[in-house]
């Protein structure tokens, strides 16, 4: 059974689940039921290559839909992961819980109105539109592997909304930062936000998410969105300074090791 606190929240969680799918789009996904199966496997990302029950009351057969999507996975080279969310069928975390599976980095999605802005103002920061040097930034500032080009790139590549690649540089000091803002109808998400380590605690990451969200409102965004690791404190107090507040959890699910 859901408590209240969580049916109350189901209309947004599978609102922002769903602009989350298009913001950040697998190489494949199919849907078993409400089970949307989504791979990706030259990218590492567990969001891309993942089992989302979309229905908390779509648990019929679970342990043979299970096994036909850890099938999928296997045939891929890849772990079979499932993404537990508020929309998780109750018996499908009892029936993960039961079979042994490993509890695995949760994350808090984040919500925040963004604020208007004089009609005066300039956008101050304009985004890229070169796709591979934002990757490069990115890789440079984030310390992502370099094999890890090509995947990012074709992901950003397949994004279909609009999107704010921003890149913030120094003169002989190279790339301080990054972020990547989806505008979707009234909503904006901020992925791949990183801050060199060397330059954190300067205001950059908040003068970067001010930024995308600026580029955002003038856009027609009217409330933001992201997704950060529930143990990144640092990141986590920004967020907050900034006006987020917390909509939901997710973790992710892998079998126990044989």
């Amino acid at each position: 059974m859901l408590d209240e606190t969580t049916r109350w929240k189901l209309p947004l969680v599978r609102r922002l689940e769903a602009i989350g799918f298009r913001a950040w789009p697998a190489a494949t996904a199919a849907y078993d039921g409400s089970w949307l199966v989504r791979m990706t496997p030259a990218h590492g990302s567990r969001r891309l290559n993942s089992i989302n029950p979309l229905d908390p009351h779509d648990g019929s057969d679970m342990a043979g839909r299970l096994e036909r999507a850890a099938r999928q996975f296997r045939d891929a080279g890849l772990v079979p992961t499932v993404r537990q969310t508020p929309l998780t069928p109750p018996g499908l975390v009892a029936h993960l819980d039961a079979e042994g599976w490993t509890r695995l980095s949760e994350t808090v999605v984040m919500t925040a109105d963004i604020p208007p802005h004089p009609a005066s103002d300039e956008l101050g920061h304009v985004p890229l539109r070169d796709v591979g040097r934002f990757v490069d930034a990115r890789i440079a500032v984030a310390g992502d592997p370099p094999e890890s080009r090509a995947a990012l790139t074709s992901v950003i590549e397949a994004i279909r909304a609009e999107c704010g690649l921003f890149l913030f540089e120094e003169i002989g000091q190279g790339p301080t930062a990054v972020a990547l803002a989806v505008q979707d109808y009234d909503l904006a998400g901020l992925l791949l936000v990183a801050v060199r380590p060397d330059r954190r605690g300067e205001g950059i990451g908040r003068d970067i998410v001010g930024a995308s969200l600026r580029w955002a409102r003038l856009k027609g965004a009217r409330q933001a969105w992201l997704a950060v690791e529930a143990d990144n404190e640092p990141a986590l107090a920004l967020y907050r300074r900034l006006g987020f507040t917390e909509a939901y959890r997710y973790l992710y699910r892998t079998p126990p090791k044989e």
